[in-house]
């Protein structure tokens, strides 16, 4: 298609459905309404047509080949190199990669949203996009086996400030803390280093739980945590051990007691 051609779509796009301009919270909830305005437009009749846009664009869909096996990635991709603070800039950002990287050479792809970081064929990052100029994206779960062992950067890490967290973390890292002192604040670091295998609504609650049972620990937290995931079934439920013979218990008279404290047999 001719680029004047696709300036006078999209000049036709934006004084038809994008005025006055909209807002939206994402980029999908954008794409979708976009779509949703291309649909309604298959049944008009352009001039110097006889049948509808719906209709040629089925014509049109019949002789095109068909898609491709891999999907398309509609991205920028980039090489780059973790620095000594674990950081990867594009486009004049910086985002986090774990600490794990520092100095190797990762690839970058850059999508309309996000922007994705990999190490050879593993993802080892995806941030949000920023199209500010020199901003730093962080995860701070990147920087937590850092922190773990230089504890007393806790405080100031910046990678750790602004981090909203539920209430709950607060509580026990005050509770852990106020009993261990340093001990208690690298075993918090440990509570939070679950996030780089679980989700942050599973850990919330595996800590809501330890809190209401006062099994304020790293190990109780981790347990807790993982019958969440895990699901195990109640260790005296027999249905789940069908090989097991049944015992079929009768309740017990007061006449049997009596006849063993007698010397008798029941």
């Amino acid at each position: 298609m001719a680029s004047g051609k696709v300036e006078g779509l999209v000049g036709y796009g934006r004084r038809n459905v994008m005025v006055p301009m909209p807002r939206f919270a994402t980029w999908d909830a954008f794409n979708a309404y976009l779509e949703e305005q291309c649909r309604k437009r298959q049944v008009d009749v352009l001039r110097g047509h006889k049948i509808s846009i719906g209709d040629r664009l089925e014509a049109e869909l019949a002789a095109m080949r068909t898609l491709p096996a891999a999907p398309f990635e509609a991205c920028d991709l980039q090489s780059g190199q973790v620095t000594s603070t674990s950081m990867v800039r594009y486009r004049g950002n910086d985002y986090s990669v774990p600490v794990a990287f520092g100095h190797r050479e990762v690839w970058i792809k850059g999508f309309v949203g996000r922007v994705v970081i990999g190490c050879a064929a593993e993802i080892i990052a995806d941030h949000p996009r920023s199209y500010d100029t020199g901003d730093m994206v962080f995860d701070p779960v990147h920087y937590l086996p850092l922190i773990e062992r230089k504890i007393m950067s806790f405080d100031q890490a910046a990678p750790l400030q602004n981090w909203e967290l539920p209430e709950a973390f607060a509580t026990l890292q005050r509770l852990l803390e106020a009993r261990q002192g340093k001990v208690g604040k690298r075993e918090y670091v440990q509570v939070l280093r679950l996030l780089e295998r679980f989700e942050m609504d599973v850990l919330h609650l595996a800590i809501k739980d330890a809190l209401q049972m006062r099994a304020v620990s790293f190990d109780a937290i981790k347990y807790l945590l993982l019958c969440r995931v895990e699901r195990p079934p109640p260790r005296l439920d027999l249905d789940v051990y069908p090989y097991l013979p049944r015992a079929n218990i009768a309740t017990t008279s007061a006449a049997s007691y009596m006849s063993l404290l007698a010397g008798g047999e029941v």
